[in-house]
């Protein structure tokens, strides 16, 4: 897909923009967890998560290829949206994005003050998608998928930053989305040549990956309960599901109760606010606490955008 150069390219041109992000090793999560742990801290992006990465790069590829882009269309549970809005105000190129009703107050609110345009359909984030794909055809907009290449070389630049910064590491805990953050790992794991594990979580209400993987083919939901939305996908992106099966140790699902726990671990232990989908990798190591001890771990904490209501319902409640 792309070499190293190529990677080390796309974190030079996202440094004109944002710093790299930190990793630190907690020491109160290690006596939690049995285990040297380091997190990747990407709830310090300018977006709060991520996926602000691939959308910088995704949509400087697209305006090298057309000059004159006459604007952008997706669908989004957040974080996604979020990055396009962000990389299309310093770009210039208007961004259209729709969203399932009832998704998140507080990162509709964001997408908006970033500059984008925001409608309401669907459902699900499926639905949305499907809608956005009809959109684009019909108002001239270019389509910007949640997968693809562009995508996963953007996100690839944590896993750099990671692998080199706390280099070492046996395995590294990442959760599914789409897919872009794990592919990313496993690009820039096999482009630097190491032997980390890496290891996929998920809902155990939204295991479309988890299922496919095992069935040995794509297998769809009919619905994706988890009020962990960036891992709330019903339809597993066949190229995404490709890279995770020849380069993923194993995928783990965790329930809504382990990551509620995880969410408020990382405040416990380092006064970090994770949202669900950024706290599922430590919920994954929990579950996997005995088989990790005494081991070099890597966790993604991939954003932190949660809202206060549903961190006061769901996370608060159990506490």
């Amino acid at each position: 897909m792309f070499d190293l150069l190529a990677l080390e390219a796309a974190a030079s041109r996202l440094y004109r923009i944002m710093p790299p992000t930190p990793q630190f090793a907690w020491p109160l999560l290690a006596a939690r967890c049995g285990a040297e742990v380091w997190v990747k801290h990407e709830n310090h992006t300018p977006t709060g998560a991520f996926k602000v990465r691939g959308g910088l790069v995704l949509l400087e590829t697209l305006q090298r290829a057309r000059p004159g882009l006459p604007g952008v269309i997706s669908a989004t549970r957040g974080n996604h949206g979020q990055s396009l809005a962000f990389a299309g105000a310093r770009l210039g190129i208007p961004v259209t994005i729709l969203v399932p009703h009832g998704n998140s107050v507080e990162k509709n609110a964001a997408m908006r003050a970033l500059g984008a345009r925001l409608l309401e359909y669907g459902a699900d984030f499926d639905e949305a998608r499907q809608e956005a794909a009809r959109l684009a055809g019909a108002e001239g907009l270019v389509f910007a998928p949640s997968f693809a290449p562009e995508l996963v070389l953007g996100v690839a630049t944590y896993a750099l930053e990671l692998f080199r910064g706390a280099p070492g590491l046996d395995a590294l805990y990442v959760p599914i989305g789409l897919g872009s953050g794990i592919c990313g790992c496993i690009l820039a794991r096999d482009l630097l040549g190491l032997t980390t594990e890496i290891i996929g979580v998920e809902s155990t209400e939204a295991g479309s990956y988890g299922k496919s993987l095992a069935a040995g083919r794509r297998v769809t939901l009919n619905s994706a309960a988890t009020q962990a939305d960036g891992i709330a996908t019903r339809e597993p992106d066949a190229a995404a599901l490709e890279i995770i099966s020849r380069g993923a140790a194993r995928v783990v699902s965790v329930t809504e109760d382990e990551i509620a726990a995880a969410i408020r671990a990382y405040w416990q232990d380092t006064h970090n606010l994770a949202e669900g989908a950024g706290a599922a990798p430590l919920a994954a190591l929990l579950r996997e606490k005995g088989r990790m001890a005494g081991k070099r771990i890597g966790l993604v904490l991939s954003g932190g955008n949660i809202d206060l209501a549903l961190f006061r319902d769901w996370v608060l409640a159990g506490a």
